[in-house]
């Protein structure tokens, strides 16, 4: 079987999408509104969780966005840079569309927002504050849990690390 047969239709949804990875200054006008709306309906209606979501950080971040063939965005993060929220690294504002989950497009979200924080902010390790129903999923990515889960925004969360990756 060739490697193309070996891929599932989700995970080859995934493969397709289009990444972009810039910093704040450079998005354009309709890729922050559609980065705003998905963050929005999901953290904010669909987790029925009512926050400040453009809390400042975001204008000294990069944004990570992938979009599906149709032009549409359907996966996004942001890529703290050190000393900001952590003395390390951050990804955060985790987030993909309804319409992808199940898909593969979440892992493949985190796979390439490791690498672009790896180029971004080299020798740096990572620090986040994961949802705690996703604990596995970012273990998977190479985060280990620290301490115990708390509250934020009224969502039990976890801080979670990942050392920086070593030198090729």
């Amino acid at each position: 079987m060739s490697a193309v047969a070996d891929v599932t239709p989700a995970q080859a949804q995934a493969q397709r999408l289009r990444w972009r990875c810039e910093p704040f200054e450079a998005l354009d006008v309709a890729s922050l509104y559609a980065l705003l709306q998905l963050r929005s309906q999901i953290f904010v209606v669909e987790q029925n969780c009512v926050y400040l979501d453009p809390d400042g950080a975001d204008l000294h971040c990069h944004h990570l966005l992938g979009f599906d063939g149709e032009g549409r965005l359907q996966a996004a993060l942001r890529l703290v840079p050190p000393g900001l929220k952590y003395g390390e690294a951050s990804m955060g504002r985790v987030v993909t569309s309804a319409a992808v989950r199940g898909s593969g497009v979440g892992h493949a979200l985190v796979a390439q927002g490791l690498r672009e924080s790896a180029r971004i902010h080299p020798g740096h390790g990572l620090r986040i504050s994961a949802q705690a129903h996703l604990q596995r999923f970012y273990e998977a990515h190479g985060f280990r849990a620290e301490g115990e889960t708390y509250l934020e925004d009224d969502i039990p969360h976890i801080e979670m690390s990942r050392g920086a990756p070593s030198a090729a």
